[in-house]
């Protein structure tokens, strides 16, 4: 789920940058890089649902609510130079992260190697756990925090710039901290362009499992009588009581470390008056811990084991189950390294003062042997000198990587297994629209800042395997006066 926000973020941002160049003739005088104080105020709504949980092992709700906001502050330090803070909160509501403890219907999940915070709480305080419906647990809502500061240096000619940048994000359950650089040459007065940039994020989970296994980490083969299990009774796929239940194939995760890496190269050119084309492509690598450690498994080749009310077991996997969950038998297991090339295009036509054409392309590949193309389209219309509309398309279509199966088809023979439908084969469509008003005077004042643009933007999105969702985006920029 958090992989579909950030898709969704990813296009919201490559929609909305500027491909234009400027032309500058003979330099009388060195202009600033930014004349004054900028701040961009953005603000998100999204909303999903669909069918694949995979914190349930590939089934059950994926229902999700998101509410981001970011503040953008670039500063002129002087002629040259530009430092840009980007500060983001984003709070969101999950049901299917509030099953990681479908259990108890006053708590969160089981604590993890960083603690246990549903010590106080039974199994049996929750008597109709079901993947298709939300818990009250703690880990269904968590907030999102993140800071990046970017300074840039332009040079005397405005033909070269280095810019070097540090970021910083923490959820309850993960910490990320990056930095990185780049370099931009400009050729042939400003039409040619030439970009280099690197990255690197050192991240580290705080591993929170799924209750059941969490119990059998701290109490081993005797965990059914103690804890959470302690006077629950535990059914087996025939609805009949049984003890039986022993996750053996888990073992907590040893190293807690994901550490990605990245190289960038972007060559734009300007053809005619008309017509911009650029190219690039990425190169990224991820190690250490790359699998989620909430998200279960559940084993073809094993018993199955549930808590809750027998007469649902046999509907377990429709959304007319409404009293049972399984218990797992694992959790996903993925390599320790994953390398990934994006390699891109864009094309953008400028028709005359009422319409633009953009255009986007990628093709992804990766060493899990999963395989994606993207396709986007976005047509500004220029309604009137400060009004824009802009219809906008996007279609995706992956094929799945080789560690996935779908819900009780993975043997527990296999080394690596997920049942993420996010690295399944799927398609996606997603529609949208945009309505931009521009002053460049900045005639409307708030304070000191004149506001100088609203952009709204709202896309609703369509997924093969029965995902969908909404965003929408409100965005203001202001600059001091």
């Amino acid at each position: 789920m958090k992989n579909i926000k950030a898709l969704f973020l990813f296009f919201f941002a490559i929609s909305t940058i500027s491909y234009g160049q400027e032309k500058d003739s003979t330099v009388v005088f060195k202009k600033r890089v930014l004349e004054s104080t900028e701040v961009d105020f953005m603000a998100s709504y999204y909303d999903q649902d669909g069918t694949h949980s995979a914190v349930s092992g590939g089934i059950g709700s994926e229902k999700l609510n998101d509410f981001a906001t970011n503040i953008i502050v670039a500063m002129p330090l002087n002629d040259d130079d530009v430092l840009t803070v980007d500060l983001g909160l984003s709070a969101y509501s999950s049901a299917s992260s509030s099953n990681i403890n479908p259990f108890n219907s006053t708590s969160g999940a089981s604590g993890g190697a960083g603690g246990d915070d549903d010590r106080n709480a039974t199994a049996s305080s929750n008597s109709n756990p079901t993947p298709w419906q939300a818990s009250s647990g703690a880990s269904g809502n968590d907030e999102l925090l993140s800071a990046v500061a970017n300074y840039a240096h332009s040079s005397d000619s405005r033909n070269f710039i280095w810019n070097a940048d540090v970021s910083f994000s923490n959820e309850f359950d993960y910490t990320s901290i990056g930095f990185g650089g780049g370099v931009v040459k400009l050729f042939n007065e400003k039409d040619t362009e030439v970009s280099l940039k690197a990255n690197a994020y050192i991240d580290q989970w705080r591993p929170i499992y799924p209750t059941e296994l969490h119990e059998y980490s701290l109490y081993g083969s005797d965990f059914l009588n103690q804890g959470y299990f302690n006077g629950v009774t535990v059914l087996d796929q025939n609805g009949v009581a049984s003890t039986n239940y022993l996750p053996s194939k888990f073992a907590p995760v040893t190293s807690v470390n994901r550490n990605s890496y990245s190289a960038s190269f972007a060559f734009s050119q300007v053809l005619t008056k008309n017509f911009q084309f650029s190219v690039f492509f990425d190169v990224l690598q991820q190690q250490g811990l790359l699998s989620s450690p909430y998200h279960r498994t559940y084993f073809a080749d094993k018993p199955h084991y549930y808590i809750g009310q027998p007469q649902y077991i046999n509907d377990y996997a429709s959304p007319s189950n409404v009293g049972v969950y399984e218990l797992s038998d694992d959790i996903e297991r993925l390599p320790d390294n994953r390398f990934k090339l994006p390699i891109g295009a864009r094309f953008n036509y400028y028709i005359n003062e009422h319409f633009i054409v953009r255009t986007y392309y990628r093709y992804y590949t990766d060493d899990w042997d999963l395989k994606a193309h993207t396709f986007n389209i976005e047509i500004p219309v220029k309604i009137s000198d400060k009004f824009t509309a802009y219809p906008m398309y996007r279609y995706y279509t992956q094929t799945q990587a080789k560690y996935f199966a779908p819900y009780q088809t993975h043997l527990s023979t296999e080394q690596f297994y997920t049942s993420d439908f996010d690295l399944s084969t799927f398609s996606s469509n997603q529609y949208g629209f945009g309505v931009s008003y521009t002053d460049l005077f900045a005639k409307a004042q708030v304070f000191s800042f004149g506001m100088k643009n609203i952009d709204f933007r709202f896309n609703h999105y369509v997924r093969s395997d029965g995902l969908t969702a909404n965003i929408g985006t409100i965005g203001f920029k202001f600059v001091l006066q």
